[in-house]
């Protein structure tokens, strides 16, 4: 059911209400929803059970410290104390998704509340704001009521959100539409006067008359403002992808793109979908002998170091390549700036399309690297 859920005291407040209200009224137990820091610099994913501590909930921050999805699979993976609530991104969604195909979230006792994506800025920039006394929020609100989403002046979103063409969290909102596993709550900002009500989806009628929805058709000028900010950002991606295949035609300019690595595993820690509990990087094969290092530097005439650099890369997108979600953890990991999200959405998006796989569009939807065909591949000679 799509409508309106009056509110009295702006969006932010209006969904701070409406979360206490899930938790007053029993419909969930927690909530992880992102909460400022006393200090007002930075907002976490925290796990509340005490709605009075909802009063410093930020559910619009537009900031991405660590991708949620990832935490919800640590508080509900070997089985949840009680109902949660979740307030995540789209691509936190498809994150919590994947994690569920391997069991490293549970969905089960797990209500999902996804919110439009407005754009995120690096935790550093968000500080800095805050520092600033700047309000990133109310601006972008106003923006994304009209139809439309735009940095502050002189500021700039993080490179993974001005290419994301998921940024809608519900079924059918998906670049190539119907891409999308639907939350069970999802709150619309963009293209939607959100000033004194919120224009929710929620496709269980029982929870929605619960939550006093008002059934309405959805106002025109949402349609068109998402078709629109889909369209920017599939350009700015293809643009980064372009990019990308003119830079990297082989295995030397690939390894030219990583040639700042310094194997500090940062981008591995950070990003979600990089599932494995026991990682060959993590064990003593990589630990080489000394001796080692001096065959090989006999061997070539030199040998780089840190070793094993690239071989760290393509694994990882071996890995998990095929359930790559965008969500940019790797990039802002990385301590010598490299793009690792645009590399491995370039490739990400070649082994999806191939398999016909779209990351976050189902539970029941078995992941690539689990999955057996014979017929897959025949066109390689496979």
């Amino acid at each position: 059911m799509n409508g309106w859920l009056e509110t009295e005291s702006g969006t932010t407040r209006g969904i701070v209400d409406l979360l206490q209200r899930l938790l007053s009224e029993g419909i969930v137990d927690a909530l992880l929803v992102p909460l400022r820091t006393p200090d007002g610099r930075a907002v976490v994913p925290t796990l509340i059970r005490d709605p009075s501590l909802l009063s410093q909930a930020r559910p619009l921050a537009p900031v991405l410290p660590i991708n949620a999805g990832m935490v919800l699979g640590q508080i509900t993976a070997t089985g949840p104390a009680g109902r949660v609530g979740a307030v995540l991104r789209n691509c936190e969604l498809r994150t919590v998704v994947e994690l569920s195909k391997v069991r490293q979230a549970l969905l089960d006792d797990v209500l999902l509340i996804g919110v439009d994506c407005l754009g995120t800025y690096a935790v550093e920039d968000y500080a800095d704001l805050a520092a600033e006394g700047i309000d990133p929020v109310s601006p972008a609100l106003a923006m994304a009521g009209q139809g439309t989403v735009q940095p502050l002046e002189g500021r700039a979103f993080r490179a993974a959100c001005t290419m994301c063409e998921r940024p809608i969290p519900s079924a059918g909102r998906g670049a190539a539409g119907g891409d999308d596993y639907a939350p069970h709550v999802a709150i619309g900002l963009l293209g939607v006067p959100n000033d004194q009500r919120l224009w929710l989806s929620v496709p269980d009628p029982d929870l929605a008359a619960v939550l006093g929805i008002e059934p309405a058709d959805e106002p025109v000028a949402r349609d068109e403002a998402i078709a629109s900010l889909i369209a920017d950002r599939t350009a700015e991606r293809d643009r980064r992808f372009v990019r990308f295949a003119e830079q990297v035609s082989e295995p030397l300019s690939l390894l030219s793109e990583f040639a700042t690595c310094i194997r500090c595993q940062n981008c591995m820690v950070a990003c979600p979908i990089c599932y494995c509990k026991e990682c060959i990087f993590r064990t003593d094969i990589f630990h080489h002998p000394s001796a080692r290092y001096w065959d090989w530097a006999a061997r070539k005439g030199a040998v780089r170091l840190p070793s094993d650099t690239l071989l760290f890369h393509v694994t990882r997108m071996l890995h998990m390549a095929h359930a790559c979600v965008g969500c940019g953890m790797c990039s802002d990991a990385c301590p010598v700036d490299i793009p690792v999200a645009d590399v491995f959405r370039a490739v990400g998006q070649r082994v999806q399309q191939r398999f016909d796989y779209v990351p976050g569009r189902h539970p029941d939807e078995e992941m690539v690297i689990a999955t057996f065909r014979e017929d897959e591949l025949k066109d390689l000679g496979g």
